[in-house]
């Protein structure tokens, strides 16, 4: 039933295309295990051992502070019509911050969206497939445009602002560096 594989092909390439939504897994060496799903075309696959994420501002900001205590990371897809597959990517990732001398060349990806708050870049030590026997059938309606909406009425100080009061740290008090020199 599982296969393991060191790389995405374009098969495995073509799966996480076709997606809506992705999860992500992220922990520090002590504390909470945090598990997010993730949609809004900010998944880029920029090889085959290499994929990039684009994270916009939310209710917190685990994932960087996991990475920067312990950079592991595990991104996770299910097929949820005809096909039953989960696909595991595994590796690690760096937070890339809009300071970082990188920031425009990765976040060109999706032309830098306001809210934009890091593009996680992830090198894949493998990937894994397992059957999706039961994983339920869902239609896909529509994306939301809440996140969008939400910004834009935030702009870019009122982002700002939610970002110290919101997301300095982890739920278990980590730093997540989103304000770092």
């Amino acid at each position: 039933m599982a296969k393991q594989f060191p790389a995405l092909d374009d098969r495995l390439t073509a799966f996480i295309e076709e997606q809506h939504m992705f999860f992500v897994g992220s922990a520090a060496a002590t504390g909470r295990v945090n598990i997010s799903p993730k949609g809004m075309d900010s998944l880029r696959v920029v090889g085959p051992n290499r994929i990039l994420w684009l994270n916009l501002t939310g209710s917190g900001n685990e994932t960087a502070a996991h990475l920067a205590d312990t950079n592991r990371m595990t991104l996770m897809w299910c097929s949820y019509t005809t096909r039953p597959l989960i696909l595991r990517c595994y590796g690690t990732a760096r937070a890339v911050h809009p300071r970082d001398a990188d920031w425009d060349d990765l976040v060109a990806h999706w032309g830098d969206p306001l809210g934009a708050r890091q593009v996680y870049d992830m090198q894949i030590d493998l990937v894994q497939t397992s059957c999706g026997y039961a994983v339920p059938f869902m239609d896909f309606s529509r994306d939301r445009d809440t996140l969008a909406k939400w910004a834009d009425d935030k702009g870019p100080e009122g982002i700002h602002a939610y970002w110290d009061e919101k997301n300095t740290t982890s739920i278990d008090g980590l730093p997540t560096g989103i304000f770092d020199e």
